[in-house]
């Protein structure tokens, strides 16, 4: 499932999101303030933003525009009850992919939502293809053929990875962060996850000094 982080003071309106973003499949990690957010990020990897601008601290522009400024691209969209034409165009000059103003229909969030997580794949389709392997963008899910197969959760975030980046070498650093979420994982580690999902059937090549590539066989 698609971790999202979700900035939004309004408890109320939080804790419906919450709810029915799970209900669609998503992780969701809510957070109240700016600062927390920013703390979040640093910790976690997401695969989407969802900021309301005016939270305490540190407000949404701010959490935004200082993690653009750090080389965080994760695909973000604002949800605010500003309307203006001025903070409108703010919110794109801050690095926002996308903005939708309070209040909002829900269904039309999870559209908005999924294109642009489908973007950090490199493709408008919901699944990208590798030899016989099949990866569900939308539902998090890796298929041989008809066949499901069960990955653990550090399995699933590599193969994730992998498919963000099909064709391109990924160093071992990149993956450690994405991986780490606050904890240390050693390079052995990361290679018994690698050998496993090889087990699998996934074409993934050794870079010799420096990482891995996903590339059809």
């Amino acid at each position: 499932m698609s971790k999202i982080l979700l900035l939004e003071d309004d408890e109320v309106l939080a804790e419906t999101l919450v709810e029915l973003l799970q209900d669609e499949g998503f992780e969701v990690t809510h957070i109240l303030d700016g600062k927390m957010a920013l703390d979040a990020t640093f910790v976690q990897s997401f695969e989407l933003l969802l900021l309301d601008v005016n939270v305490p601290f540190v407000n949404g522009f701010e959490v935004l525009e200082s993690l653009r400024n750090s080389g965080d691209m994760t695909p973000a969209i604002f949800i605010t009850a500003l309307t203006d034409v001025a903070s409108l165009s703010h919110g794109f000059d801050v690095g926002a992919d996308d903005y939708i103003k309070k209040p909002f229909d829900f269904d039309e969030l999870v559209v908005r939502m999924n294109a642009l997580i489908r973007k950090v794949y490199h493709t408008y389709a919901n699944e990208i293809k590798v030899d016989d392997f099949r990866f569900v963008i939308e539902k998090d899910e890796l298929y041989k053929g008809a066949d499901f197969v069960a990955l653990s959760p550090y399995e699933l975030q590599i193969t994730k990875l992998l498919f963000q980046n099909l064709n391109k070498t990924l160093a071992k650093e990149l993956i450690f962060e994405y991986l780490s979420q606050g904890r240390e994982m050693s390079e052995g580690a990361l290679r018994v996850h690698i050998n496993k999902l090889r087990r699998v059937g996934l074409p993934i090549r050794t870079i010799k000094g420096i990482g891995y590539r996903l590339a059809s066989s």
